[in-house]
């Protein structure tokens, strides 16, 4: 049977429906060199995900310079528009250092998104309630990072999932004095559970760690993939990530899918035997 001008239509409607690429990198914290300890989780498999801050600012030097890179965007909620090829820099972990980073993204005219564990706040490493608030007013985009940051968070309970948003996001709403309709996912340990709760605490954006480029949208959410940058990342490989180069991207893809198998057969061993390779690295450097 021919389609019909409504089933025209209707297609239509749930092409454009559909959200835009976009590349959305991972960072965490940004210390002074040497100062690991300083901001953020401890320990040396924690360290890993931070950068010194001269590497840090090599980074987002060749970012700027991406020839064909799309805008720095932001989103506050799923009604943000996403144009084809938008870079989104996200921080997790709301570290001390956050203010020093939001400064420096100012100084290139950009603002980012910072995730915040609401059971760290004001604690030795972390941001205060009054930084949080500052943040927010000078234009950035604040979102839940979970209360507790559970290792796998994919694996708690559904009560236990419902917590960790519900309660955050309450925590985070009271001391901005707005709603909160962003968060990411701690760990990289997503299921679409998680996106569930995440949706009826009100989320509308979810960052997970899937370096993925296309959201998907699970129970009204939209679900955004990031590229995870971390020590050892050059700052020409990050910019070629922000530039959607499909050789940088793929190869993403493919190591963070080894690892989801890895974490999927080795469980809590796996964990385990993660923390004490780096924790072994450390001692060594």
């Amino acid at each position: 049977m021919g389609t019909t001008m409504v089933d025209q239509v209707s297609s239509l409607e749930t092409r454009s429906a559909q959200p835009a690429n976009c590349v959305a990198l991972l960072y965490h914290d940004v210390v002074l060199p040497g100062q690991f300890g300083s901001s953020g989780f401890s320990g040396a498999d924690a360290d890993v995900y931070k950068f010194e801050r001269p590497e840090f600012e090599q980074h987002l030097e060749a970012i700027a310079q991406v020839p064909h890179r799309g805008d720095i965007g932001l989103l506050h909620d799923a009604s943000s528009p996403i144009r084809p090829g938008t870079v989104l820099l996200t921080f997790d972990d709301a570290g001390a250092s956050t203010p020093s980073i939001a400064a420096m993204l100012e100084s290139f005219g950009w603002r980012g998104h910072f995730f915040v564990p609401t059971d760290f706040i004001g604690k030795p490493g972390f941001m205060t309630a009054i930084q949080i608030r500052e943040l927010h007013a000078r234009g950035h985009a604040v979102g839940s990072h979970s209360c507790s940051h559970p290792t796998r968070m994919a694996l708690c309970k559904p009560a236990e999932l419902k917590r960790e948003w519900t309660e955050s996001v309450r925590v985070l709403a009271a001391i901005l004095d707005s709603p909160v309709r962003i968060a990411s996912v701690p760990g990289g340990y997503y299921l679409k559970s998680v996106a569930h709760e995440a949706a009826a605490a009100g989320i509308e954006v979810l960052f997970n760690s899937e370096p993925i480029t296309r959201p998907q949208r699970v129970s009204g959410c939209l679900v955004v993939g990031r590229f995870s940058i971390r020590q050892g990342v050059s700052a020409d490989t990050a910019a070629r990530i922000a530039g959607g180069d499909f050789f940088k991207c793929t190869e993403q893809y493919l190591y963070w899918n080894a690892k989801k198998l890895a974490k999927r057969l080795g469980g809590d061993y796996y964990l385990s035997l993660r923390k004490a390779h780096w924790n072994g690295r450390h001692k060594h450097v």
